[in-house]
């Protein structure tokens, strides 16, 4: 269970982290957006058996742990303004 959510979260991460740095900083603007949706995706796919609703349910908490402490760290981009975290980044 652990691991299947593990293994999807990781996924999730690397593709938020494989975007263009003005792209992530706007995307992570909808941190709650992003959670809802990765997790009623990874719910829906994995539907079925415990086994699967757990690993869905770690992915989401893990996915948005990540989007709260990332817009926390790095900061978002709102309405074209950046609104930086603990770590400025040069954009």
């Amino acid at each position: 269970m652990f691991l299947t959510g593990l293994a999807v979260f990781l996924g999730v991460a690397l593709l938020l982290l494989k975007l263009p740095r003005r792209l992530m900083l706007k995307a992570l603007r909808y941190d709650l957006a992003i959670d809802v949706v990765v997790s009623l995706v990874v719910l829906t796919v994995h539907f079925g058996t415990f086994s699967g609703v757990m690993g869905a349910t770690i992915a989401g908490l893990l996915t948005s742990l990540a989007t709260s402490g990332a817009k926390r760290l790095v900061g978002f981009i709102q309405n074209g303004t950046y609104h930086p975290g603990l770590i400025r980044l040069d954009i």
